[in-house]
């Protein structure tokens, strides 16, 4: 039988899910069901029925890095090797979809979900996307990139609107899926929970058919984030093709009546529903799911290969004299500590460096196969034997849980102060509750008690080697302070033998930020009004996000995007261009083999100065007027190639790093399109967004002549987006935008949280009661009650969606009435709108099994 052939309510029946992980099938038409699975860096295959937190038990898998932390290594093919091992194991332990890479850009680095995403721009993270993607559906596997799209803030993420305006959403947040979809093809693709100007991402056109499809050639399933579809009859007309997870049978029943009704064309409906059955056919694994994952080579391989991604992400960020082991006084004020060299004894010091964190909290979290920490990989014999370092001590340092134990600083300091301890490695970064699904951070800091432990070690006068855990940007207030510092992220369970690695030697760092790490939180472009607390999430800053903002705002940093040192030194030489690319030298100039990242950054007409200075480095910053720059409204420069370049010592290469369609374009609101400006453009190659030692000037032939900016725009165009008028943003998204106040009344989009402010006695009480157990599971355990965050973000209309079927839209009206402090009234017709919904499922499965 063909699927046109089946009822109405069949094919309505394939478009939601029959699990909590697990699509339904039909029989009739022979296609089966399939099993979805979260892993963006290892596979949470759970056991059971499951849930959507990553709470429950599941089968082990390899833990790899993270994506924040993979995209330190700028290197696609070595994201394709991870995802070709995360794509084996889906493979191996019947999973069909591997939910992931995360592809959202860094908008503000408190996003509690940053680890999961790879980058503030989106040419590295659209790039290393495209190579996890290859790698995962190598294997039959469907890769699922998300969360499609601008979600940047897990407050209120089921219950929030992202107001952009058109040109940054398609610049700076759609563009690296452009590239994953256009390079990778991947075969589905997870929309977002939030709106996008007004318009969830599950039933919005605009992305799902005009951008996705039309523009993109996406012929792949889209699947909503669990619980994130709003209207089922919505998302089928725009181009929603399975809401996830189960619903029972209330989106059937709302599809089959809107098809009788004649609000839904069965059109619409039969291409959703060959849409999810072309994953079922094309991601077929029966059989193959075993249990022996652990009993077989597969795990110690792809151990080894999450450790080759933690060597080539790791970053070293400083590296300066320690007086260590040095012939002279003289010599050893200017050694480099790392790598540490044989005969140094070190104290190890850090409660992570003993109980490692490698991943971050949520629905990505993996039972991993293996846990590795530093101060066994460092206390290891062959270690010992390869690299001459031995261990003096180990001290736990501080609290995990940030409370002030002067007990355990009197004793990390006395290790650090033996005389036969030569340097202190310290393993500080965030804990468990700081970075997870559902919780955005409250401060870039470290706990307090972490940094007073560093600053103990210093005053020791022991050069001190801090090796930093987190997934995104810290402040680092003992910098200046210490002698090194490499920062390795989550690393994933093979991080501690790749960092000691590294320390010794055995491995020279490579990565390079993949995101700008400002001095303080204050200096953000968005700190003033991230995260949003009420239902719009205005992007006040527009184009000038992370290393945009920084480099035309000329805001001082800590370390600017694209950053990373090495144990090698590296020259820039001979950059040409032509209408291909750019091509250029780099020559390792030290004694020791080692790799780099050359960055191609290109300014345009409006930053481009066209007279003799055009060529230098610091042109693009030159002060000209505003109403004087030819060209559209842009940042100083922007990222548009890369390549990652090994070199052994004293070797050169020459590197050619070709043009493509992102590399001149800029959307024109005005008329729909891309297009690109004619004019002088600037061409500049280096190892970050301030290290720029190569430029030319370039003539670009392109579609539009460049024109001044409009002036109205004020403040962006000098990216001083901290001062930008109602006005000047009016100006930039095309309309006025005025925030709504708090709702006096509460509806079915609005989240639970917001009950707070009801009216209604039961509503306040259950709003109040879950946040204070929030708090008191978080301080108590350590970690974030991820459920009761889930429950406080959601609007009731999840309830329907995430409930198997016992709640339909109408008991959700009754709940609404509850939160409106109408108890009595939403309880009676939550109570009788609970047997017509038990009547109603029953006639649809009846119809579903034919009897």
């Amino acid at each position: 039988m063909e699927l046109e052939d089946l009822s109405v309510a069949e094919k309505a029946a394939m478009l939601s899910g029959g699990s909590e992980w697990d699509s339904r099938g039909n029989d009739r038409a022979g296609i089966p069901s399939f099993v979805m699975s979260d892993g963006p860096h290892g596979v949470r295959r759970q056991l059971g029925e499951g849930d959507h937190l990553g709470l429950g038990a599941s089968k082990p898998a390899t833990c790899f890095p993270t994506a924040g932390t993979v995209a330190s290594s700028w290197d696609p093919e070595l994201a394709e090797e991870m995802g070709e091992a995360l794509g084996r194991e889906a493979h191996d332990l019947d999973v069909n979809v591997l939910l992931g890479p995360g592809l959202n850009i860094k908008r503000n680095p408190l996003c509690g979900r940053n680890f999961e995403y790879y980058s503030e721009d989106p040419i590295v993270a659209g790039r290393m996307a495209a190579g996890l993607i290859r790698g995962i559906q190598s294997n039959g596997v469907s890769a699922c990139p998300k969360h499609f799209a601008v979600n940047s803030q897990e407050l209120r993420r089921q219950a929030s609107n992202s107001v952009v305006d058109e040109r940054t959403m398609r610049e700076i947040y759609l563009t690296a899926f452009e590239i994953a979809v256009r390079e990778a093809a991947p075969m589905t693709i997870m929309t977002s929970y939030n709106e996008i100007n007004g318009v969830y991402a599950h039933e919005n056109k605009h992305l799902l058919q005009d951008i996705l499809r039309d523009e993109w050639g996406f012929d792949g399933m889209v699947v909503s984030d669990w619980g994130g579809s709003n209207s089922a009859v919505a998302a089928v007309k725009a181009g929603g093709s399975l809401e996830m997870p189960s619903p029972g049978y209330t989106s059937v029943r709302e599809l089959e009546g809107a098809v009788a009704a004649g609000t839904l064309s069965e059109a619409d409906l039969n291409a959703r529903a060959a849409e999810v059955a072309k994953i079922a056919r094309l991601t077929r694994t029966e059989g193959v799911g075993r249990d022996d994952l652990l009993a077989n080579d597969i795990a110690a391989a792809h151990h080894n290969v999450a450790r080759r991604v933690a060597e080539g992400s790791a970053v070293l960020l400083k590296n300066a004299g320690a007086g260590i082991a040095a012939a002279d006084a003289t010599a050893a004020a200017t050694a480099p500590v790392l790598p540490l060299k044989p005969g140094t004894r070190v104290a190890v010091v850090g409660d992570m460096a003993k109980t490692p964190r490698f991943q971050g909290s949520g629905s990505s979290k993996v039972n991993a196969t293996r846990e590795e920490n530093i101060l066994d990989e460092l206390h290891n014999p062959e270690t010992a034997e390869q690299t001459g370092v031995t261990v003096t001590g180990y001290a736990q340092g501080y609290d995990r849980q940030g409370v002030a134990n002067q007990s355990l600083l009197n004793e990390a300091t006395a290790l650090a102060s033996q005389p036969d301890t030569d340097a202190v490695i310290a393993v500080v970064g965030l804990d468990e509750r700081s970075e997870s699904e559902g919780l955005d951070r409250s401060t870039m800091a470290i706990p307090q008690v972490q940094n007073d432990l560093v600053a103990a070690l210093v005053a020791t006068g022991k050069p001190v080697v801090v090796v930093l855990v987190a997934g995104s940007p810290v402040e680092l207030p003992w910098f200046d302070d210490v002698a090194a510092v490499l920062y390795v992220g989550l690393s994933g369970q093979a991080g501690a033998s790749a960092t000691v690695r590294a320390l010794t030697g055995q491995v020279n760092p490579s990565g390079h930020l993949a995101e700008t790490w400002p001095l303080q939180y204050a200096d953000c472009p968005s700190a003033g009004w991230y995260p949003a607390v009420g239902r719009d999430a205005v992007y006040r800053e527009g184009p000038f996000v992370g290393y945009r903002y920084y480099e035309t705002a000329e805001v001082p940093v800590r370390f600017p995007f694209g950053y990373g040192l090495s144990y090698s030194t590296f020259t820039y030489s001979n950059l040409t261009a032509d209408e291909t690319g750019v091509q250029f030298t780099v020559t390792n100039d030290s004694d020791v083999p080692g790799a780099t990242v050359a960055q191609l950054y290109v300014s345009g007409p409006s930053r481009t100065v066209a007279d003799a200075t055009a060529g230098s480095a610091d042109s693009a910053k030159s002060a000209v007027a505003a109403d004087a720059r030819p060209g559209v409204l842009r940042p100083v420069r922007e990222l548009k190639g890369f390549a990652k370049i090994e070199l052994d010592a004293h070797e050169s290469k020459t590197v050619h790093i070709d043009f493509d369609r992102y590399t001149f374009r800029h959307f024109d609101v005005d008329v729909n399109r891309w297009a690109t400006e004619s004019g002088i453009w600037t061409l500049a190659v280096g190892a970050n967004a301030e290290d720029l030692p190569l430029s030319t000037p370039f003539a670009v032939a392109g579609d539009v002549d460049a024109a001044p900016a409009n002036p109205a725009l004020g403040h962006y165009l000098t990216g001083d987006v901290k001062h930008v008028t109602d006005a000047e943003m009016a100006t930039l998204f095309g309309h006025e935008v005025i925030a709504p106040g708090k709702p006096t009344t509460f509806g079915v989009n609005d989240p639970i949280s917001s009950w707070v402010d009801s009216r209604g006695f039961v509503a306040r009480t259950v709003a109040k009661t879950l946040i204070s157990r929030e708090a008191k599971v978080r301080q108590k355990t350590g970690a974030p009650d991820l459920n009761t965050l889930f429950i406080l973000n959601m609007p009731p209309r999840a309830m329907s969606k995430m409930t198997q079927g016992m709640v339909d839209s109408a008991m959700v009206d009754a709940i609404v009435s509850i939160g409106n402090g109408h108890t009595f009234r939403g309880l009676g017709g939550l109570i009788a709108g609970y047997f017509r919904n038990q009547s109603a499922n029953k006639r649809i499965a009846k119809e579903l099994n034919h009897d």
